[in-house]
């Protein structure tokens, strides 16, 4: 792990905050939006709980979340493990794909979300990239050419950070024949999937009856309450063993009160509380890529989640003009560099501030 290095988000949110001058925040995806009213409400109802109800929660999670959460995606309960975020559910279905596996491969995509690769790198796996399509998209040629017997595991995310992009259901076949063609696990994270602004653009991996399938996922975006942690897996059967005792080990268990407030918001939460926020983030796209065409910037629309990627004209997306961007026009996002070879000529901006319009025309007013 000698090459691992700290993630830029970090260092990029402290070089804003660091800043001399007024700065718009765009570095990392911490909605701006109230949480449901019920996730309040949750919490203050167990603080008033007897003591016991204080005390370690089942290792696996709250068995009415666990319940809450099978209803919801179709799959049996025994197959949900509730996890610190889905940080950790990527992380438990890539550690046992890679235990179970004989091949020592993952296939990430170019561009890609870097703990993913990061996350690789500190299981000793080698990644593989398949370079993406410039909507974002993947070609499935392109994933059968560069899996082989030795994949363990294929990592995807849709809507995918740092694109927008959205994985159909034809290539979410794709990729599940890919993933039962070489006995690798494909490892679908789909975080963002309350944010998709096209009807019927997403589909679920959890479409198909496959052993080879495991779903990520989380409420931190969805119900806006990052610092809760609670996320959880949807694992297939053989997988589930080694998955509960990695996670027992690694984390005993997760934090009672925060289930107890998204079971609460679960089974409260009207659906206009997730329309209105797609609403919102809409106006924001509209506004903040109109400002980009202005500027003559080319840039990828999202189709789902919050992030524009955009470029710039003889201005690639390397740290130093990302801190340069900083400075002068008070504009914080990330190097593209950070996500890949295939996007390091662009920057990425995370639309999850109220000033994302401002933040565009000063955009503009720098590229001027």
């Amino acid at each position: 792990m000698d090459d691992y290095d700290r993630p830029l988000f970090f260092h990029m949110m402290e070089y804003a905050a660091a800043a001399e001058r007024d700065v718009v925040d765009m570095v990392s995806g911490n909605p701006d939006w109230e949480a449901p009213a019920a996730v309040r409400s949750g919490l203050a109802a167990y603080a008033d709980a007897d003591v016991e109800r204080f005390q370690y929660p089942p290792s696996e999670g709250l068995r009415e979340l666990r319940e809450e959460i099978a209803a919801r995606r179709n799959v049996d309960v025994e197959r949900v493990i509730v996890t610190n975020g889905a940080g950790e559910a990527n992380y438990l279905a890539t550690a046992c794909a890679l235990e179970a596996a004989d091949g020592d491969e993952v296939l990430l995509t170019d561009p890609v979300y870097p703990y993913y690769q990061g996350r690789a790198k500190m299981l000793e796996a080698t990644p593989r990239f398949v370079e993406a399509e410039p909507d974002g998209t993947l070609d499935p040629a392109a994933v059968r050419a560069t899996a082989s017997d030795e994949a363990a595991a294929i990592v995807v995310n849709s809507p995918n950070n740092p694109t927008g992009a959205v994985y159909g259901r034809e290539l979410k076949r794709e990729l599940v024949d890919v993933a039962e063609t070489h006995d690798a696990l494909l490892v679908s994270d789909e975080v963002y999937d309350h944010f998709v602004f096209e009807d019927g653009a997403f589909a679920t991996a959890l479409e198909f009856d496959s052993k080879r399938v495991a779903v990520t996922n989380s409420f931190s975006k969805s119900m806006a309450i990052t610092g809760f942690r609670v996320g959880y897996a949807v694992l297939p059967e053989w997988l589930l063993e080694a998955a509960r005792t990695r996670h027992m080990l690694v984390n005993v268990a997760c934090s009672r009160p925060a289930q107890r407030a998204v079971l609460a918001a679960l089974r409260e939460t009207p659906a206009d509380y997730y329309e209105e926020t797609r609403r919102l983030l809409a106006d924001r796209i509209d506004a903040f890529c109109a400002a980009l065409e202005a500027a003559g910037a080319e840039y990828t629309r999202p189709r789902g989640g919050f992030y524009v990627m955009a470029r710039f004209d003889g201005y690639p997306g390397t740290l130093d003009n990302a801190e340069r961007l900083v400075d002068e026009a008070g504009v914080a996002g990330m190097p593209g560099a950070a996500f890949g070879d295939s996007r390091e000529a662009w920057l990425r901006f995370a639309l999850v501030t109220p000033r994302a319009e401002e933040a565009a025309d000063r955009l503009a007013s720098f590229f001027a």
